[in-house]
Parts: C-alpha cells; sequence; structure tokens
C-alpha cells in the first residue's frame, strides 16, 4: 500500500511551494532558484530517509528565516527607492550572514539527530546526502 505525503519547500522568493507524492514510486523533481541555479533531489525512493527525524531546533530555525526574508524584503525596498549601493551591499552581507548562522543551525541539528541515527542503523546513503549538502552549502 502506497502513502501519500505532503512536502513544503520555501523557495528563494520566501513562497512556499508545497506539493503531494506517493511514497511507493520514487519522484524526482526540480526546483529552480531565482538565479537560475537548479536543485534536483527524490523522494520516495525507499532508500533515503529510513530513519525517523527528529529536529529540535525547527522553531528557532523557522523564526530565524522568517527574519532573514523579512531583511531581505526591506534590502529589495532599498533597491527598489534607490538606496545607496554601498548600504544595499552591507544589508545584503547581513542577510547572507542570517543565512549561514541558521545553516549552522541546521546542520548541528541534523549531526545531533538524524546523522546519529543514520550512522547507528547503517545508512549511508543519509552520510553521502549529508556530505552532498555541505558540498554545496561551503561552495
Amino acid at each position: 500500500m502506497s502513502e501519500h505525503h505532503e512536502h513544503t519547500h520555501i523557495g528563494p522568493d520566501g513562497k512556499e511551494y508545497t506539493h503531494t507524492h506517493e511514497e511507493s514510486h520514487p519522484h524526482t523533481h526540480t526546483h529552480i532558484a531565482a538565479d537560475g541555479t537548479e536543485y534536483t533531489h527524490t523522494h520516495g525512493d525507499g532508500h533515503s530517509h529510513t530513519h525517523t527525524h527528529s529536529h529540535t531546533q525547527t522553531k528557532s530555525v523557522l523564526n530565524r528565516l522568517s527574519r532573514a526574508i523579512g531583511h531581505l524584503e526591506s534590502v529589495r525596498r532599498m533597491v527598489e527607492e534607490g538606496r545607496d549601493c554601498t548600504e544595499v551591499l552591507i544589508q545584503l552581507a547581513a542577510v547572507r550572514s542570517a543565512l549561514n548562522n541558521t545553516s549552522k543551525i541546521i546542520l548541528q541539528d541534523h549531526v545531533e539527530h538524524c546523522l546519529a541515527d543514520a550512522v547507528e542503523s547503517g545508512d549511508l546513503q543519509s552520510i553521502e546526502e549529508l556530505n552532498k549538502a555541505i558540498e554545496k552549502l561551503i561552495t
């Protein structure tokens, strides 16, 4: 029997995108960021996410993301208003720093909970997926 799962992703524009798929059938899809970068991943392949996720920092991460989205919207308004480029660049650096710090919290939470479960259960695919995500994060 297949299960239906709904996933919500927040795009670079801050909007939520939700889709549903059946767990018994692999589903690969691509998200395209505002800069044209394509991100492809698969759900329901029967191999990934074999462990139960336990995220203790979800509320903190969501709050940080909401603040970063609000900050980025204010930078957008600065550009629309023709504000000084130096001010815009400084505010963009602040947004990037906030996102980097949020990434650190997500990574720490993932290592402490999900990855520990994956190592314990021998889920090598989850470890490889984390390595790929870290590579994308730091490039």
